[in-house]
């Protein structure tokens, strides 16, 4: 009788070993998960990517009460007008999966990268100071100095396609192009009547009157800019939805060089108020001179070459102080657009032609 007690009593402890030994394997996995070991630098697994439709940054610090309005598309019905609407916000959240290179349908490759129109115009165009598009519809028509001329929204569209998304023009009766229109005319709802709202383009930042410090910036980039995009720049890329998590912000998948992110003045202005990640107008992570520094080193890494940029801003004076390509009007070196310092720039301007320049 004792003896078979003693068995028992054994098998007792077996079972607690083993119990207590799956507790530690368990945890030890989820460790390693936590920490990133096994993760790929550019891929990431489904778990990682950000739900388009959460809102992961405090809205409660827009400027404006057009920010609160009801934009969730979760109430439209299945109409025709919806329907495109619906489809213009997939096109915009996801865009490669319709339009990029690895769509499967040659025909309708027209972006050149595997970029969405949300990693610029963030939150699906509804965040301040982030290249919100609550009212552009009632912007436009608009002058557009790269141009010379008067532009119409589907010309603007167009030249996000062929710029930031490194690809070729939508014709103006597909589908693609309405629905995209179609989503911003639906944001368009609660806007005045000249589209004008607080929150709209980016910040203003006090442009430091030096060169770009490229040492620093490449250090805030590590600092700051490579959990999310890398050490190499690349992006964190999520393979069967075709998009980006985070986007390349430099390499063969980024936007290329006559996209206005490539103007330092401009990267700065939204890195400012939007980067890193959770980073608000009113909340910054950055100084100026951080931000500053970061878009300069962002912007001298390689990246496509857009043809024909000879021919932008036929109108000179229209041509802002930091872009990257000549030809100027000033005496100023490329060298001097792309690095700064800028005031001196702004400054010949307005002594010689009477023009401010801002950015």
């Amino acid at each position: 009788m004792k003896h078979s007690s003693e068995i028992e009593i054994l098998k007792l402890c077996r079972i607690i070993i083993i119990f207590f030994s799956l507790i530690i394997i368990f945890l030890l996995i989820l460790l390693t998960l936590n920490t990133g070991i096994f993760k790929n630098d550019t891929i990431v697994d489904s778990t990682d990517v950000v739900d388009t439709n959460i809102v992961l940054v405090d809205i409660n610090e827009s400027p404006s009460d057009i920010y609160y309005e009801n934009y969730s598309i979760s109430e439209l019905d299945n109409s025709d007008e919806n329907i495109l609407i619906k489809y213009g916000l997939e096109l915009f959240m996801n865009t490669p999966n319709y339009m990029g290179p690895s769509n499967g349908n040659s025909e309708m490759v027209f972006a050149g990268n595997s970029l969405s129109c949300t990693n610029c115009h963030l939150l699906g165009g509804k965040k301040a100071y982030a290249g919100a598009l609550i009212g552009v519809i009632n912007r436009f028509p608009q002058y557009r100095g790269r141009e010379d001329r008067m532009g119409s929204i589907e010309d603007r569209i167009n030249g996000c396609m062929e710029r930031s998304m490194n690809g070729r023009a939508l014709t103006e009766s597909s589908k693609e192009m309405i629905s995209l229109v179609s989503y911003l005319k639906w944001l368009n709802r609660f806007a005045p009547e000249n589209g004008v709202i607080e929150g709209q383009g980016f910040v203003d930042i006090n442009i430091p009157d030096r060169p770009v410090d490229l040492a620093n910036g490449e250090m805030v980039f590590k600092k700051t800019c490579v959990e999310c995009h890398r050490s190499g720049g690349q992006g964190a890329f999520f393979p069967e939805k075709l998009v980006y998590q985070y986007p390349p912000l430099w390499g063969s998948d980024s936007f290329n060089n006559g996209a206005g992110m490539n103007r330092v003045i401009t990267a700065a202005q939204f890195i400012k108020a939007n980067m890193p990640y959770g980073a608000t107008y009113l909340n910054p992570t950055l100084t100026d001179d951080e931000a500053y520094d970061v878009a300069g080193f962002i912007n001298q890494q390689d990246r496509p070459t857009k043809n024909n940029l000879e021919i932008d801003f036929p109108n000179l004076l229209k041509k802002p102080v930091s872009t990257p390509y000549g030809p100027y009007l000033d005496p100023f070196s490329v060298e001097q657009h792309q690095m700064g310092p800028f005031p001196p720039i702004m400054q010949f301007y307005m002594d010689k032609y009477g023009v401010k320049k801002s950015n």
